[in-house]
């Protein structure tokens, strides 16, 4: 019978007790709740009273989305990217926080999480990524000071709380995001590479023909030439052109001649000095016949009669 009256009173937490940086509510058969903060153990009247809440008086974490895991978050521009924030807290009033409100916990993850996601959607995707700092710092102040709705309270005013801190844990693009956003990067830098080579080659041809136009115009000076002798000049330059490519070209011809259509003096180039040396040294290879040729047998013949 005395094992049976103990677990009784075990069961029904008759006597319970008050831990340090923990309170107790306790609600009555009428319906009214009070609060017991005093360490230590106490008692209560088993089927007049309930024990409805245990509250810890010690800093508390609240995670966006109720999970420590990041959650999708639109940002201004319509992207997408995953976020954890965890935010810090402490119940200062036992009554604003267990008698006024129902299911508190509950409530504050609800207002926490829209606080939250307004600050974030109204800020572009790259802000978030390269400017943390001030993001967070904003969703800070904002459930520190900023009412829940126009006119309404905040949220340390409706919970009796104090927010002690906020972090943004993680903010970052999903995968196939990521790997599009490194396609572009490195599509952007073959482009401005692609770009810049381009610019150089511009600009060294715009340094060439500057440099061809200085000595045109110096030759023309030297010589003492008017406008009416461009066309000789011109006629020159193009020899002088051919001239450059019969020089370069080693395929073994042996004369190149350029005949100018307007009756001009064609310009004959000799065979080049290779090419002579290649020739010579065929002909020594080839073996000299020396038996007499067919003319020179009759030739012999005829003598002898």
């Amino acid at each position: 019978m005395l094992y049976g009256l103990v677990a009784l009173v075990y069961a029904t937490k008759t006597f319970y007790k008050v831990r340090r940086n923990y309170a107790v509510i306790l609600e009555d058969l009428g319906g009214q709740r009070r609060v017991v903060d005093e360490v230590g153990w106490h008692g209560r009247l088993p089927f007049f009273t309930r024990l409805e809440l245990e509250v810890p008086l010690m800093n508390q974490e609240m995670h966006l989305g109720g999970r420590p895991e990041p959650v999708r978050i639109v940002s201004q521009g319509n992207v997408a990217l995953w976020t954890s924030a965890m935010l810090t807290y402490r119940i200062r009033d036992l009554e604003r926080w267990g008698i006024e409100n129902q299911s508190p916990q509950s409530l504050l993850q609800n207002d926490f999480d829209g606080i939250v996601k307004d600050v974030m959607q109204a800020n572009m995707v790259d802000d978030l990524i390269s400017k943390r700092e001030r993001i967070k710092e904003e969703i800070f102040i904002d459930l520190k000071k900023r009412p829940i709705n126009k006119g309404g309270p905040t949220l340390e005013d409706k919970y009796g709380i104090e927010i002690v801190s906020f972090i943004l844990r993680d903010t970052r693009f999903g995968d196939k995001l990521a790997a599009a956003s490194e396609e572009k990067k490195r599509r952007e830098l073959i482009a401005e590479a692609e770009n810049y080579a381009a610019d150089q080659e511009a600009s060294r041809t715009r340094k060439l023909y500057a440099a061809y136009s200085d000595s045109i115009r110096q030759f023309r000076a030297a010589l003492g030439m008017t406008a009416d002798d461009n066309r000789a000049l011109f006629q020159f330059l193009n020899q002088q052109k051919w001239a450059t490519a019969y020089e370069k070209n080693q395929s073994g011809q042996n004369t190149f001649v350029l005949n100018n259509t307007n009756g001009g003096i064609p310009v004959v180039l000799p065979t080049s000095r290779v090419n002579v040396e290649k020739v010579e040294q065929r002909h020594e290879q080839i073996p000299q016949n020396p038996q007499p040729d067919l003319r020179q047998a009759l030739r012999a013949a005829n003598r002898a009669n």
